[in-house]
């Protein structure tokens, strides 16, 4: 992308005809992922956790809508049972083929608490759900026209680390911080992963990840808040609102490299999207290097590995 590119809302193409299945539809960058995509012509598959949140975020989508009409899709990450379901919902809404799969939900620096699944919160919410969601779309992806699997990274996942071998804190004394820290690393190093594997094996589906910078949305509502407190004095100073105020993005903003990574023809397999100002915390879309975790053939085989192993799914590709 030239250095002085400033890709907007403008640019992104055409959608008619496309389907697109956004995971954490009802607010923040979901929600304006799915309006935006919906007024581009696309169809777009809400994936929300509350049904009543849902049906609000569905209206809000519809009005903006100029293709066919978007659909609700009942996902809860934190229950593989209900990650399979909405799996097969997909599939049905799609007809089996799926154009765009977008990996946006996700909780952040939560107390310690599990999954139905008895998965870590984080782990097993921002990662293990949407990799078995991945894996189980992946015929639809196949159907699909020149697909792609875009996941939400973080700068989070920067400094951040995976111990695949004690992935939900069972033998670590627990860190919220350090937890959405693995979580979102793992998100990163999973989308590499997949498009390796994509490739390797021949496919035309292509893997991406991205990250807002720092968009202030309502994903932080149940994060601990003595994590909260280091986050913003890391970032602006000790007390300093008014400079988290001007450094924070709006979700209108903090949206764009999602929306570039799922439909800029610019984008290759593996590519990472970030903001392209103040050390990735906001501005324009730009591909970004990835970090060196997310480069590494092992980390991402072993993290593979794990999460097959913990979920009892088969990867898809293998």
């Amino acid at each position: 992308m030239a250095a002085h590119a400033r890709w907007t809302e403008a640019d992104i193409p055409d959608q008619t005809g496309r389907t697109v299945f956004v995971t954490g539809a009802n607010s923040g960058l979901g929600l304006r992922m799915s309006e935006v995509l919906a007024g581009k012509g696309a169809r777009v598959l809400l994936g929300c956790r509350s049904p009543e949140r849902g049906a609000k975020a569905l209206e809000q989508v519809r009005a903006a809508a100029t293709g066919e009409a978007p659909e609700l899709v009942r996902l809860d990450l934190a229950d593989l049972d209900s990650v399979r379901e909405a799996a097969k919902k997909v599939q049905e809404l799609s007809g089996g083929k799926l154009d765009v799969l977008v990996n946006n939900a996700g909780v952040m620096a939560t107390p310690r608490g599990h999954t139905r699944d008895g998965f870590e919160t984080q782990f097993g919410t921002n990662h293990l759900g949407h990799a078995v969601l991945t894996w189980l779309l992946m015929p639809s992806l196949r159907g699909g026209s020149k697909a792609r699997v875009v996941t939400l990274s973080s700068v989070a996942a920067t400094g951040a680390r995976i111990d695949v071998a004690d992935p939900n804190f069972e033998r670590r004394m627990y860190n919220p911080g350090s937890a959405y820290g693995q979580s979102k690393l793992a998100n990163q190093v999973f989308a590499l992963e997949l498009d390796r594997r994509l490739r390797a094996a021949g496919e035309d589906v292509v893997s991406v990840a991205a990250h807002p910078g720092y968009t202030w949305t309502g994903l932080g509502s149940g994060m601990a808040r003595s994590y909260r407190n280091r986050m913003v004095r890391a970032l602006v100073g000790a007390g300093n609102r008014i400079g988290e105020i001007f450094i924070a993005q709006n979700a209108r903003q903090g949206t764009l490299p999602q929306l570039f990574a799922a439909t800029s023809p610019e984008v290759e397999g593996g590519d990472y999207i970030g903001p392209r100002g103040l050390g990735g915390l906001r501005g324009a879309p730009v591909k970004v290097r990835p970090l060196t975790p997310a480069r590494s053939e092992s980390l991402g085989a072993a993290l593979w590995d794990v999460t097959s192993n913990l979920t009892g799914v088969t990867p898809d590709p293998a």
